[in-house]
């Protein structure tokens, strides 16, 4: 059994469709510790008598390579996720108090930094197992 990830961030954010007409839809957000979860929103989308889907959408931070494009436009952000095989995901959001991207981009860093660490713990072990831990480069 494992535990769920710690939320650290969870709201409102638009994400551009990727059909024809490219509209931008609102998503519920919820940052974890392992990536991001996108939940369609059935209704008006304010937030009064909206209901969010239960299924939902998982961008792991495993799959993410970085947050690019931040633009700044009329009170919104503008920013887009580039996932590992290339896929771009645009999202927007208002500009007040911290804005996604920063938490996204932060988050993602934190999860790669931790990966970092975990695989030259276990290149180390592996190491000391054989004898040779003066040859292990970090």
């Amino acid at each position: 059994m494992t535990l769920p990830a710690k939320v650290m961030r969870d709201g409102l954010l638009e994400k551009r469709s990727s059909g024809l007409l490219q509209l931008w839809k609102k998503k519920r957000c919820v940052l974890t510790e392992e990536g991001l979860r996108l939940h369609d929103c059935k209704g008006n989308g304010d937030g009064s008598g909206s209901a969010w889907g239960s299924k939902a959408k998982e961008l792991p931070f495993e799959r993410m390579a970085t947050v690019d494009c931040v633009e700044y436009k009329r009170g919104l952000v503008y920013f887009t996720v580039v996932m590992a095989a290339g896929k771009e995901i645009d999202f927007r959001c208002p500009q007040d108090g911290t804005a996604w991207n920063a938490e996204i981009a932060l988050a993602l860093v934190r999860y790669k930094n931790l990966q970092a660490v975990q695989t030259g713990k276990n290149r180390y072990l592996s190491a000391a197992q054989l004898g040779t831990t003066k040859d292990v480069e970090f």
